[in-house]
């Protein structure tokens, strides 16, 4: 059976490449690179489970139990050379093939008959100033990236959110137009 890859277990995979970790270090890894932009750790449980997956599939191992007074015990975890291998083809075939992802905006799109378009305004006004909040904090991490030395790569994942988002930023700002002017107009439910 293969096992199966998600964006979680590959940053887990990823950062036991960087070197041996326990799931603190691994979390706070995550966050302290950017990387909870792309990968959802806010349940530390999620966490916990990707890891028992990956030990239990023989891709990473715990390689000791740490003991220290101030704080409680804590297992590290190493990448297997399965591990690292299964890895390198998850990178490949995230990076090769497009997937079918089910966000939840689309979604709710698909509904909007269920509103009126006067109901519909303020929300997407809302999401809209939500998108330039998140172009200014993508914006500010690629900068301190450039100041801190870092290269475009450690990056891309950054560049790629930022011009995802400003897509949508422009779409919203044109539907919010079409909505105010009437160019864009339904009968709510």
């Amino acid at each position: 059976m293969a096992v199966r890859s998600s964006p979680l277990a590959l940053t887990v995979l990823s950062l036991l490449h960087y070197k041996p970790l326990h799931p603190y270090g691994i979390q706070r890894l995550i966050r302290q690179w950017g990387k909870d932009q792309v990968v959802n750790v806010s349940q530390r449980a999620s966490l916990y489970r990707t890891i028992e997956r990956l030990t239990a599939e023989g891709l990473i191992r715990v390689r000791e139990t740490e003991r220290d007074q101030a704080y409680p015990e804590r297992t590290v975890y190493e990448l297997t050379d399965s591990g690292r291998v299964t890895a390198r083809a998850w990178m490949d075939e995230m990076l090769a093939t497009r997937r079918r992802e089910f966000p939840e905006f689309p979604a709710a799109l698909s509904h909007l008959p269920m509103i009126t378009s006067e109901e519909t305004l303020p929300a997407l006004e809302r999401r809209a100033v939500q998108a330039d909040a998140d172009l200014a904090e993508l914006d500010a991490i690629l900068a301190a990236n450039v100041v801190d030395g870092h290269s475009r790569v450690a990056a891309l994942e950054t560049e790629y959110l930022r011009a995802v988002a400003v897509a949508e930023r422009d779409w919203l700002r044109a539907v919010i137009d079409d909505l105010r002017s009437g160019r864009l107009a339904w009968q709510g439910a």
